[in-house]
């Protein structure tokens, strides 16, 4: 449930503070009459993510096993591809995105009603697509029942109210920070739907190795026990992976993460003031 707690408040924290930028830009501009347009934009996005994740689910049930898994194996990596692109884009892109936002809703005003529910609608949407593809591939990753569900519900919920209290002014958020932190914890998240996906794989028949275990712990960890189950469901451990499914979640988590925590620390030494230089002696 965590994990899918934490995708449901990244995503949506991101959609959320979308909207409260543009929001926000529109009433202190003294566009107020331009809200509906901007609300118009949202909700086709919100429409078509919902329709896009139903899609997923249900447009894939009548297939075979080894075309369900298939499916999924591809999908799981075209998520991860797209949720490590997300996570480098918004740490780079966070101290400006207000800017960035106003700058393009100006242009909407610009051009007429059509181009401002079109950058509403763009803004959301990328955001929204993104959610739905990582969360179905992440539930299916942490198995059946609700609890995935639940979590993604209660972090897309927590996001919204988030989001509220920023346009408010009642919370102050450290954008750069925040999205560092849980930024780092996605990509453990994704390396698990990675190996997920690579298993798929090899249960399709893609990709050889199914039989290879690296190793097998379920009776130190049986996947029924509440804390296999908390395990799978936070970090997609799995007791008995393959090799190639451990050889991936190294081969990603390692040097992704090692780049992904390398920039602050960059910017942290440029941000050191230099010591000044001694006087030269005549």
């Amino acid at each position: 449930m965590f994990s899918n707690y934490l995708i449901g408040l990244r995503e949506g924290l991101e959609a959320s503070l979308v909207v409260c930028i543009l929001i926000a830009y529109l009433v202190k501009t003294g566009n107020k009459d331009k809200l509906a347009p901007l609300w118009l934009g949202v909700g086709l996005a919100a429409a078509l993510s919902l329709a896009f994740g139903a899609g997923l689910e249900f447009g894939t049930q009548e297939l075979t096993f080894k075309a369900q898994e298939a499916i999924g194996g591809s999908l799981s990596i075209i998520s991860v591809g797209l949720v490590t692109w997300m996570v480098f884009w918004m740490k780079r892109t966070a101290r400006h995105l207000k800017a960035e936002l106003q700058g393009k809703l100006d242009a909407a005003l610009a051009m007429g009603t059509g181009a401002l529910v079109t950058t509403a609608f763009l803004a959301v949407g990328r955001e929204g697509l993104e959610t739905s593809l990582f969360v179905w591939r992440s539930v299916h990753a942490a198995g059946n029942g609700t609890g995935p569900l639940i979590g993604v519900l209660l972090g897309i919920g927590s996001a919204i109210l988030l989001g509220w209290l920023f346009y408010r002014g009642a919370l102050k958020i450290n954008l750069s920070k925040f999205f560092t932190w849980t930024g780092g914890m996605l990509v453990v998240v994704a390396a698990g739907v990675l190996a997920y996906g690579v298993h798929d794989l090899q249960e399709a028949d893609f990709l050889p190795g199914l039989a290879d275990k690296a190793f097998d712990i379920s009776a130190a960890v049986p996947p029924d026990s509440w804390y296999g189950t908390l395990l799978k469901g936070t970090f997609n451990f799995q007791p008995d992976p393959t090799v190639v499914q451990l050889v991936v979640w190294l081969a990603y988590l390692i040097p992704v993460l090692a780049l992904f925590l390398a920039p602050s620390v960059i910017s942290r030494t440029k941000a050191e003031p230099k010591p000044e230089p001694e006087p030269t002696r005549s």
